[in-house]
Order: structure tokens, then C-alpha cells, then sequence
């Protein structure tokens, strides 16, 4: 059962914010290696989002020149990270050029790779072609959508205390959450999500905390065509990979729309892809995950 806390303020989001800032902030032990801790929740493994955007934060430390920001991200899951102990971020300047730095990132617990990372940053350019995918139609807006107290209050008993926690990510759901879904096949989710308070002007802040964010719901959809909640017994889902390309500017403390589909679903993985568009219709960001799928019993 949940403790029955009271439903936490915006303060309480607002904290729970700053502490996420506060955890994609490394410290730098030596030229090129950082080190990230991790929350105080308790969880089998790191959760991806969290080691992905602390990477990015590494790669993002090293890049020198004004106005030359992250424009692409591939990364690959190699080992579950251990909670308990602090991850070290090794990164190589592979390249800086006239417009453009690559970076590679290696994290590292217990002397192995868990985690790397290869970025791309590009100076902000002007001029040339401009053509986006559209943004679907017809979509409820956030304001009239239930918030996560709300919408997994009849699934307080099955989720426990994690149903009291302050959240640093709002999501909400125009197609209705995973769990009321169960059942229903379909191909594709649309979610609205924001950090859940302000954060500062920072565009390589914004970018990370929405990596952070891109990963809490993208791989849940490669089981939206079977009906199945990302919880259903017996079901392993990890992520393998995620990439991400960052076209046009954003902020991350305001609505932004994760369109999000199906695209593979089998041989005990899953592919999904999204793009994520600020409220007045521009794609800002596009991502690619796959993962882990599979039964256990």
C-alpha cells in the first residue's frame, strides 16, 4: 500500500526539478573525466535517461566554442549501472572542425563500460531549405489532461510508494496511459511532457534534461500493438540503443508533444521511434530506441 502522503505541491515538483539538475551535474576530477552520482530511489539499475543525459552533459563540458550545440546523439546500453555507486565519464575530443566537434563518451562502474556515447555538436547556421513533418491534428491539449497523482490513482495499492514522489517530468497522455489501455491494441501514443518547474536559459540543460526525459516512455510502445502494460508479469524491458536528432530550438520547462509509434516489435526486441514538437507545431527533436522485449516465464 502507499503511505497515503498528501499529493505533492508545485514545490515539491519544482524541488524534485532541481534535484534532477542537480543530478545531470558532474564533477570534473580530471581533463576529460567526470564523475555523476545517481538518486536515492530505489531501483534495480540506473535508469537509461539518467546515464544518457549525465553523458551528454560530459560531452557538452568539453565543447569550447560559443553557439555550437548538440545536434545528434547515438548511444548504446552495455551493462546495467549499479544505483549505489558513482558512474565515471571518460570523454575523447575525436574532432573539432570549423562548424562542427564530435565527442565520444564511455561511462564507467566497477572498471567496465557500461554505457558510451558518440555526440555531434554544430555551430547554430542560418539560410538554406526548410521542410518538417507535421504535427497531428486534433490533439487535447495539456491543460484539460490528467497529471500522474491523477491519472494512477486507481493503481495507487499496485504501484506503492513511488505513487507519493514528487515528479521532475509531467506526463500526460491524450490517448490514455499504458495501464488503462491494457487490451486495446494500437500502434502509435501522443504525450505532452515539460520539466516540471522552471530551469535556467541553459540550451545544453534543456537538451539533456530532455534526453532524460525522451526515455521514460518511448520503448513502452513497441508493446502497444499487443495491448500490454510495460509492467505485464513476466515481461524484460531494458533499452539497447537511443539516438536522437536535435533540429530546431526548444524549451524543456514548456509543453512539448511526443508523438511516439510502433515500428518492430520481435525476436525478444523492440524498435520505436518519435519526434517531439514544441506546442506552436515545430519539431524540435527525433528519436529512435530499441530494447529489450522479452518473457521470462
Amino acid at each position: 500500500m502507499s503511505s497515503g502522503a498528501p499529493i505533492p505541491s508545485a514545490d515539491d515538483n519544482q524541488q524534485a526539478l532541481d534535484e534532477l539538475v542537480a543530478l545531470l551535474d558532474l564533477e570534473k576530477i580530471e581533463v576529460n573525466i567526470f564523475r555523476g552520482g545517481s538518486t536515492d530511489e530505489e531501483r534495480v539499475r540506473v535508469f537509461g535517461g539518467q546515464v544518457a543525459g549525465q553523458a551528454l552533459i560530459a560531452a557538452g563540458r568539453t565543447i569550447d566554442e560559443p553557439g555550437r550545440h548538440v545536434h545528434s546523439l547515438h548511444a548504446y546500453f552495455l551493462r546495467p549501472g549499479d544505483p549505489k555507486q558513482p558512474i565515471l565519464y571518460e570523454v575523447d575530443r575525436i574532432r573539432d572542425g570549423k562548424s562542427f566537434s564530435t565527442r565520444r563518451v564511455v561511462a564507467i562502474q566497477h572498471g567496465r563500460a557500461i554505457f558510451n556515447l558518440q555526440a555531434s555538436f554544430h555551430d547554430e547556421e542560418t539560410g538554406g531549405p526548410d521542410f518538417q513533418m507535421a504535427l497531428d491534428e486534433n490533439l487535447a491539449p495539456p491543460d484539460g489532461l490528467p497529471d500522474f497523482h491523477t491519472r494512477m490513482e486507481p493503481h495507487r495499492e499496485r504501484i506503492g510508494a513511488w505513487y507519493d514522489r514528487p515528479r521532475p517530468i509531467d506526463l500526460r497522455y491524450v490517448d490514455g496511459d499504458p495501464m488503462s489501455r491494457q487490451g486495446e491494441p494500437s500502434e502509435s501514443q501522443h504525450v505532452w511532457l515539460r520539466a516540471n518547474g522552471s530551469l535556467p536559459d541553459d540550451p545544453v540543460l534543456h537538451a539533456c534534461v530532455l534526453t532524460y526525459a525522451s526515455d521514460m516512455t518511448l520503448l513502452d510502445t513497441t508493446l502497444l500493438p499487443f495491448g500490454l502494460p510495460f509492467d505485464h508479469p513476466g515481461l524484460q524491458m531494458a533499452s539497447l540503443d537511443h539516438a536522437m536528432w536535435f533540429h530546431r530550438p526548444f524549451r524543456v520547462d514548456e509543453w512539448l508533444m511526443y508523438q511516439q509509434s510502433a515500428i518492430s516489435t520481435g525476436a525478444s526486441r523492440g524498435l520505436a521511434g518519435g519526434a517531439i514538437f514544441t506546442a506552436d507545431g515545430s519539431l524540435a527533436v527525433s528519436v529512435v530506441q530499441e530494447g529489450l522485449a522479452r518473457f521470462t516465464q
